[in-house]
């Protein structure tokens, strides 16, 4: 097991598929259902895939398909997923800036400091902290507005509120409510608080960590956290805006609503691609042009070390320097006064060009057994890899080959992701000697 712990290429996959297997045989017992009788393979194995990796996709209506118990399963599938994820992901990090040697670690202090933690007590004590005290805060506002405003039972209303809460600060998408939040969508006390969560646990924990350390004293925050916050408020302030000037007068979404409404809608929205899956409008009647932005923002995802998936923000803020650099004819690509390292680079358009690849893939394989609408399957492909959860409501339609594929694409988003990115900051050594350099015609 020693040995495995050094390989965190290998131990994270494996602990994830234990996870997903044992989640499977649990929403496979006959009291997982609400009818009473197992669950099918498939339909448990897609489930548990999609909660352990917080995604939220589904082929089965999570309130009524699951009794109580499978609920429960499936809530501490993704709180596991989840918390997990924070604590794999941000000790891999921590790993990975162990990897360097004394000359990287000077050239990147700035940037190493934010993974650079006192102990592993420590640090999963904070996580543990964060997480705690956002769900039960989030659960209680939830429940209190199901209670009151809403006519719910106590017990229904704590039961929704919990689950919710939960499922929003993983990241999770999963619902009680066989319209996700849609019933919500004009009520900001439900809407506002579940939206916030999503953010603050997509910022991922390095941020977290800089911000007790620091405050709001931007000077000493670390490049990663910067990168992360300036990204988050570029990409949710593109979002609101695409959805509410798209969306405006389509009358299957923001149409019939009043301007407030459309306005809390449009805000909802933008934070949901971010890898939260939850959705306030009916994401089959988007517009062409909205779902085109919404595969950007999901490819996207969220920050590192979190419950967001996607390429994460910094990948996306390292790219765009370099196309900056490359425009601008700068002989470094950086921000903040920082500039980048060429393995980061290589790192940052590999994990892109990776998953560009594995989510064309994915629709092209899919497309090829259904007659569905490209627009939907690439929609469904970018939200399984980006373990976003969001579907334009073809999921159910689609067959047992083709869920299979979903299923591997949330598996190797979730994880592939992390682990691909520790072992770029791990592997390797470099050749003894280079070649002579000549460069081919570009463009």
């Amino acid at each position: 097991m020693n040995r495995a712990f050094r390989d965190p290429v290998r131990l994270i996959p494996l602990l994830f598929a234990g996870a997903i297997a044992i989640g499977t045989l649990a929403l496979m017992l006959p009291f997982a259902a609400a009818s009473g009788e197992p669950a099918p393979l498939l339909t448990a194995l897609f489930t548990a895939t999609s909660a352990v990796a917080v995604t939220g996709l589904v082929t089965v209506d999570t309130g009524t398909y699951w009794s109580g118990f499978g609920q429960g399963a499936i809530l501490v599938m993704f709180q596991i997923g989840g918390f997990g994820i924070m604590a794999a992901a941000t000790l891999l990090g921590m790993i990975a800036g162990r990897g360097f040697g004394l000359r990287d670690r000077m050239a990147t202090q700035v940037e190493r400091e934010g993974l650079r933690l006192a102990s592993t007590a420590s640090l999963l004590k904070l996580i543990l902290a964060i997480t705690v005290t956002v769900e039960v805060l989030l659960a209680a506002i939830l429940a209190f507005r199901f209670a009151t405003s809403w006519n719910m039972a106590p017990l229904g209303a704590a039961w929704h509120g919990l689950f919710h809460a939960v499922s929003a600060f993983n990241n999770a998408g999963f619902s009680t409510f066989s319209d996700s939040v849609m019933g919500f969508q004009n009520d900001a006390v439900i809407l506002v608080p579940i939206a916030l969560a999503v953010v603050v646990s997509a910022l991922g924990f390095p941020v977290m960590e800089d911000w007790r350390e620091h405050g709001r004293d931007w000077r000493h925050w670390t490049l990663h956290s910067k990168m992360t916050l300036a990204g988050t408020v570029l990409l949710l302030l593109a979002g609101f805006l695409a959805t509410l000037v798209m969306e405006w007068n389509n009358p299957g979404t923001l149409g019939p609503m009043s301007v407030g409404s459309k306005l809390l809608n449009a805000g909802f929205h933008s934070v949901m691609p971010r890898t939260a899956g939850f959705n306030s409008l009916d994401m089959g009647a988007y517009r062409e042009e909205t779902l085109i932005v919404n595969y950007v923002l999901m490819f996207i995802g969220g920050g590192s070390a979190g419950t967001a998936g996607g390429i994460k923000i910094t990948t996306f803020m390292v790219l765009l320097a370099i196309v900056l650099a490359e425009v601008l004819r700068r002989r470094d690509a950086g921000m903040f006064g920082r500039r980048f390292g060429h393995a980061l680079e290589r790192q940052a358009l590999t994990v892109a060009s990776i998953a560009l690849l594995l989510v064309l893939c994915a629709t092209m394989f899919i497309t090829s057994m259904t007659r569905l609408p490209l627009q939907d399957v690439l929609f469904e492909t970018i939200s399984a890899f980006a373990t976003v959860g969001l579907s334009t409501g073809i999921t159910a339609q689609l067959p047992p080959s083709a869920l299979l594929v979903l299923v591997v694409l949330m598996f190797v988003g979730r994880v592939g992701t992390i682990t691909a990115a520790t072992a770029l900051a791990l592997g390797g050594s470099d050749r003894p000697y280079r070649y002579p350099e000549e460069n081919p015609i570009v463009g």
